[in-house]
């Protein structure tokens, strides 16, 4: 695993999440949104702030629920 982390904002991360099977369950009002995946049960929470950039940890906790390696992130990102 590289140390280091891609710029992500919540746009970017929930095309790479769409493109992982995860659909949107809810959104609570514009502050964050719930996406689950059905064939696993997987689910995260996406945080919504279009023009900021996504905190390292909450990276990293996203892709921990999606169960994808920051190199796995990359790739679907670039």
């Amino acid at each position: 695993m590289t140390r280091t982390f891609p710029d992500v904002n919540s746009n970017e991360m929930v095309r790479v999440l769409k493109k992982l099977g995860f659909e949107l369950i809810r959104q609570c009002g514009t502050s964050h949104a719930i996406y689950r995946r059905e064939k696993d049960g997987l689910r995260t929470t996406i945080p919504i702030h279009v023009k900021k950039s996504l905190k390292r940890k909450t990276i990293k906790a996203i892709c921990k629920d999606a169960k994808i390696t920051i190199d796995e992130l990359k790739e679907f990102l670039g």
